[in-house]
């Protein structure tokens, strides 16, 4: 682990097949403490020293594997099997900022069951297609940071559970190292990644666009 991580994370995107196609739990954080106050997230959270207790060296994976299960079970009362995450991507925040998690994400699918909060995690929660969530962030009526509107986005051409799960099983690892220049957020191979004077230059891009709305992503 870079050794200016403060520690390993995981979040879980739960997915079900809703009456008009897929469908994501979000989670409404508290507005007035944690984490991401104020915004609506993926259900996660750091991994304990219990969760990689016994799996020895280099086992962040499957310590956040642990740690994702434990998390959702928590936050929302959904219990998971852990042979049913999807490792979809993994996220290290820019240096220089409080409590720096690098994050693996994962999919699963949700089992039935209603969904009951833990009050101090999260204050409402909504299943949503991924496109009606980026509508309303783009109308500014949802708060979301950069992982979760980019992983929404990735969601955006699946019709179905069995459609997501299917084309991450056959993805690779999306590592996603992430440098900001004002607000344009940066993420290899963009060009302007190690440069910010490269910012209008040709070349490759992959960024997020987050100056204002909507938010504009580009992958080439």
């Amino acid at each position: 682990m870079d050794e200016g991580l403060h520690g390993i994370a995981a979040t879980v995107v739960l997915l079900r097949d809703g009456a008009d196609g897929l469908e994501v739990l979000l989670l409404e954080r508290p507005h007035d403490r944690g984490s991401f106050a104020g915004a609506w997230v993926f259900p996660g959270g750091a991994v304990d020293p219990e969760d990689a207790a016994g799996l020895g060296a280099d086992s962040d994976q499957a310590a956040a594997r642990v740690a994702a299960v434990r998390e959702v079970e928590e936050e929302t009362g959904l219990v998971l099997s852990a042979s049913n995450l999807v490792t979809v991507s993994r996220w290290t925040p820019p240096a220089g900022i409080p409590k720096r998690m690098q994050t693996w994400f994962f999919y699963a699918p949700a089992e039935a069951g209603p969904v009951t909060l833990h009050p101090d995690e999260a204050i409402a929660f909504q299943w949503i297609r991924p496109a009606h969530a980026l509508e309303r962030h783009a109308a500014g009526g949802l708060k979301l940071f950069p992982p979760t509107w980019v992983t929404l986005h990735e969601l955006l051409g699946d019709a179905s559970v069995a459609d997501a799960v299917s084309r991450a099983r056959a993805t690779d690892l999306a590592e996603f190292i992430t440098r900001f220049a004002g607000t344009t957020v940066l993420w290899h191979p963009d060009v302007a990644y190690d440069d910010d004077s490269l910012l209008d230059a040709d070349g490759p891009h992959h960024r997020l666009e987050t100056g204002a709305l909507p938010w504009v992503y580009t992958r080439d």
